[in-house]
């Protein structure tokens, strides 16, 4: 009897101390995906160093708080086909199976924008302007050779970028000088020919202007009455400390979504540094020359402009929380301080601090401050 007795008692010990051991256990820690996974999707531009696996710190860390991926560079036109008919797909093609390997939403950026396309598209071999039907037959070359390689693959497009001005009027670049407004008809028509079923979006910044605004709904209207396909609109969230006005995002995430299209937050980071003049935008083509006054934090921010910093973009958060009803992804434009553009634009050289990771990989208070807003269940 007392034999079967201390069998019991061990095996009731056993049972406890196994009880006991899995209540111990920690729970896995969760990233920024999983605290707004009954939102939106979470998701970040990679850079060639995060897409080779070069950068190894990085990757781990993106693939533990995003699960949505874009390619910063390596998808734009100047690198995918930086010669007329030579295509290089070496880096998309590793992107988009990093993703795929990693059950990520991938987008595609970007199939049409005048800033980092090669010349030869708008050019002959004289160096003249080249004819309407020569720009369209390039576009559709580029956007189709494109868009059925990554056939089911890539999620959504963001199929023109940039094509409209602060006062809403047409931004005169080549494909408008050369096509006028229809390049961006046409554009999104080779898209949907070459992949029916992915998301097709137009992307901007400063989006939360109304000139802006209005002239984006006025263009998507006109692309919705003729029978084109718009999927989204991508509001870049190129921040600065004064702007833009967070009620005039709203706003516009409200007047976009009215659309019956998704809106997302493309290319979000916030700069700390001062503008050498009143500037709103994103317009990668201004520049200004270096002086010590504008690059105010080398060492490091001070922790009232710190503070001042987490609590903006803690409340942008707060904004999309609010709104993810009608908000699909919000996108941060890279990982870390050390890999943003804003380092070097409009200014070269100056130490900027607008992501949410520092240069030692580590993740700033902030972060667990925007992991609250909507914890998962």
């Amino acid at each position: 009897m007392n034999t079967i007795k201390q069998i019991v008692l061990t095996t009731l010990s056993a049972a406890t101390l196994c009880v006991t051991l899995l209540s111990c256990k920690p729970k896995a820690e969760i990233g920024l995906k999983d605290a707004f996974a009954n939102k939106f999707y979470v998701g970040v531009a990679m850079n060639t160093a995060q897409i080779t696996g070069n950068d190894s710190l990085a990757l781990a860390l993106i693939k533990k708080h995003f699960n949505s991926i874009v390619a910063e560079n390596c998808m734009k036109s100047e690198v995918v086909q930086p010669v007329e008919g030579e295509f290089d797909f070496t880096l998309a093609d590793r992107m988009i199976k990093l993703g795929e390997e990693n059950k990520m939403h991938v987008v595609g950026h970007t199939l049409i924008w005048h800033s980092q396309a090669p010349k030869w598209f708008f050019t002959d071999a004289e160096g003249n302007e080249v004819t309407r039907e020569v720009l369209a037959a390039r576009m559709k070359n580029h956007i189709q050779t494109v868009v059925s390689r990554y056939k089911g693959r890539v999620h959504g497009w963001d199929v023109v970028n940039e094509a409209i001005n602060d006062d809403g009027s047409w931004r005169e670049s080549p494909f408008y000088k050369i096509l006028g407004k229809d390049f961006v008809k046409l554009a999104f028509q080779y898209a949907q020919e070459a992949d029916p079923d992915a998301e097709l979006y137009y992307n901007d910044y400063s989006m939360s202007l109304e000139g802006r605004r209005n002239g984006v709904i006025a263009m998507v209207k006109d692309l919705q009455s003729q029978g084109i396909k718009v999927s989204g609109i991508g509001m870049q969230g190129h921040l600065d400390m004064d702007f833009p006005d967070i009620k005039e995002f709203e706003n516009s995430i409200e007047a976009f979504a009215a659309l019956g299209v998704k809106v997302m937050i493309t290319e979000l980071d916030m700069t700390v540094l001062p503008s050498p003049w009143s500037q709103t935008g994103a317009n990668i083509a201004d520049k200004a020359e270096y002086q010590e006054k504008m690059n105010p934090y080398v060492n490091g921010v001070t922790p009232e402009v710190n503070a001042e910093w987490e609590n903006r973009f803690l409340s942008f958060f707060e904004l999309f929380a609010k709104h993810s009803d009608k908000i699909s992804r919000v996108t941060l434009w890279g990982l870390r301080d050390a890999d943003s553009w804003k380092n070097n634009w409009p200014i070269r050289g100056r130490t900027d601090y607008p992501l949410l990771f520092d240069r030692n990989y580590e993740a700033k208070p902030v972060v667990k401050r925007i992991m609250g807003i909507n914890p998962k269940p």
